[in-house]
């Protein structure tokens, strides 16, 4: 059929402008991802698109229900201290050297990812990267960027590695339901399909970074958190510096009666970090907890800027801790930083609405956004991706508000891993759960459920924290964006597509360039919509052009959705956004690094699909 004899219909068009609608709120942020995705499975229905009957399927799908168990999974491992303990090792095998570090740390990394999602892996590398700088004097920031780029690398070892290679056995079975006659059907991807590509992507990022990139990366001292050297990092990062004052308000002070909040707001006030009133002290004193004669305010600052204060409104000095010295002791309460993951609640809200120090009793001291640092009015800034936060808290507050996954802790902190008697449970239902999807006796899918049912039943995680462990921001994203897939192959809008971008490279392009075009234009797209939008729109076109060439489906799918995950560039990519933060990354240094590993990504993935093409056609 000649593209000219494809008309376009008034289901491709509306089709067609959902994804251009996508695409625009993406881009701009007007409204939030997950909530374009529900307007654009709304709109499919009204518009009678996708019939009703299997418009919500989407949640239901396979794709999904991996997501959900690999994510339960990984909690499992993480709550019973099983990857800690690798991270531990680190250290041992490495015998300090960066190289040798950088090489097995990023290796680990992709080891993980292969099983984990990439985000995840990302949060716990995180604090581990931390520890192996303040124990080595390696700069966080010529750690970071070489494991983000082996995590994402990692998660094309297995089909259960990224979201993209999750959702595509699920689009290769809608395509089916539209092939034209005399085609084969597509079949699901075995779970290590994509092995080989795999092992040589990871082998590309060790390499790259082993042998010239990381002399890109900038050796500061300042990017990133040290635990060895704590007090001396804030003090340069942030200027958080000086020493603990106790302040006992007089009955002349005009203070008396103010709300913390309000104090707070003054110029030239200290760091608020702990309050005592009638005999009840605590840490994060709330922004509405009021100020009375003899309440004792735990602050922090250089001693004439305390003594200049004191004096200004009438309060009594004391720089010897009565009230908080069992408070401020290193090992119970410290000064810490967390990042705000993309899928973070916090993401567009003002810290004066997360309230913190009421409910987790943390108090937010400062903010790290582009190396830029902000610690004045700091309740009224909305927070980004991507934002590093400097808290101050006791350690058990801290790790009770990192379960619910808002934040990431950078730093390496005091904490006690939950169930480590159970790490023996969790290590061998991980290995069964691999084992079973692999054999193939029962879908994947059902197999990960399995393994999440039995960590459940054997009490290394309770419901609530299995809930917890989920996403839902990410499993709401996939599930709404799933129909526009199935509308794009069913209206014709992929084919319409396919055979325009044929005509115009012409019919005698060898199927190596017309991979190596798919997989440019998925990456880009990726920067845009990210991997799940990209993938969700990108392999239903895959599989058309394919037809229209007379190419491999299957190849030409697969080659899609590992381009959906080839974003060095930018902090759009989840990974990338977790890392800017702790290590001061800037737009130039993805930029200056990521680049040539996009390129070489796509030429590797495209080489690596013609090389296993005869296997995944079976």
């Amino acid at each position: 059929m000649e593209p000219a004899d494809l008309a376009l219909s008034r289901d491709m068009i509306v089709v067609l402008g959902l994804v251009g609608f996508t695409m625009a709120m993406f881009m701009t942020d007007r409204i939030r991802a997950d909530a374009t995705a529900l307007v654009v499975l709304v709109a499919l229905g009204l518009f009678g698109i996708v019939p009703a009957s299997r418009l919500f399927d989407g949640f239901a799908g396979n794709a999904v229900i991996s997501l959900m168990a690999t994510m339960v999974l990984a909690a499992g491992l993480d709550r019973t201290g099983a990857l800690n303990r690798v991270a531990q090792n680190l250290l041992r095998w490495s015998n300090g050297l960066e190289s040798r570090l950088l090489l097995i740390a990023s290796g680990v990394a992709a080891g993980l990812s292969a099983f984990m999602q990439n985000p995840a892996v990302t949060a716990l590398m995180l604090p581990v990267a931390s520890r192996l700088a303040g124990r080595t004097g390696i700069s966080l920031s010529r750690l970071l960027l070489p494991i983000a780029a082996a995590v994402l690398m990692g998660g094309s070892l297995t089909m259960i590695g990224s979201s993209p290679l999750i959702l595509l056995n699920d689009l290769l079975v809608a395509a089916n339901r539209h092939l034209p006659p005399g085609v084969d059907a597509l079949q699901p991807l075995p779970l290590f399909a994509p092995l080989p590509i795999g092992i040589a992507l990871v082998l590309l990022s060790l390499v790259y970074w082993h042998f010239g990139a990381r002399r890109w990366l900038a050796d500061d001292a300042l990017k990133g958190v040290a635990p060895a050297r704590t007090d001396s990092y804030f003090a340069k990062a942030y200027g958080i510096e000086g020493e603990l004052w106790e302040l006992t308000l007089t009955p002349d002070s005009p203070l008396v009666g103010m709300a913390v909040g309000e104090a707070e707001s003054q110029p030239g006030t200290p760091l608020f970090l702990a309050l005592a009133t009638g005999g009840d002290a605590r840490l994060a004193p709330p922004a509405d907890e009021r100020l009375w004669v003899g309440s004792v305010i735990g602050v922090m600052g250089p001693a004439q800027a305390i003594q200049d204060y004191a004096q200004k409104n009438l309060l009594r000095v004391s720089g010897r801790l009565r009230q908080f010295a069992d408070l401020f002791n290193p090992a119970r309460a410290g000064i810490s930083e967390a990042v705000v993951p993309p899928t973070s609640s916090f993401v567009g809200r003002r810290p004066e609405e997360l309230r913190l120090r009421k409910r987790a009793g943390i108090s937010l001291l400062a903010i790290n956004r582009d190396n830029q640092v902000w610690r004045e009015n700091l309740r009224r800034i909305p927070l980004k991706a991507g934002d590093l936060l400097v808290f101050h808290s006791v350690w058990t507050d801290l790790a009770q508000a990192a379960e619910s996954r808002d934040f990431v802790v950078v730093t390496d902190y005091p904490k006690d891993e939950q169930r480590p008697h159970k790490l023996g449970w969790a290590v061998s239902i991980f290995v069964a759960t691999m084992a079973l999807a692999f054999s193939t006796l029962v879908p994947v899918p059902l197999a990960l459920m399995a393994g999440a049912a039995a960590l459940l039943v054997t009490g290394v995680l309770d419901m609530d924290e299995a809930y917890a462990a989920i996403s839902w921001r990410s499993v709401f994203l996939m599930a709404c964006l799933i129909p526009l897939g199935w509308a794009m192959d069913a209206t014709g809008a992929a084919n319409w597509v396919a055979q325009h971008t044929l005509a115009r490279l012409g019919p005698d392009t060898p199927l190596w360039a017309l991979q190596f075009a798919l997989g440019l234009l998925t990456a880009l797209f990726a920067l845009v919509i990210g991997n799940v939008g990209a993938t969700v729109i990108m392999v239903p076109m895959a599989i058309n052009l394919a037809l229209a060439a007379d190419g491999s489906p299957g190849a030409f799918a697969l080659v899609a959705a590992l381009a959906a995950t080839n974003n060095f560039v930018s902090a759009s990519n989840p990974v990338l956004a977790m890392v800017a933060g702790p290590a001061g990354y800037t737009g130039r240094d993805f930029w200056r690094t990521g680049w040539p590993l996009t390129l070489a990504y796509l030429v590797v993935t495209v080489g690596m699909v013609h090389l296993i093409e005869p296997w995944i056609a079976r």
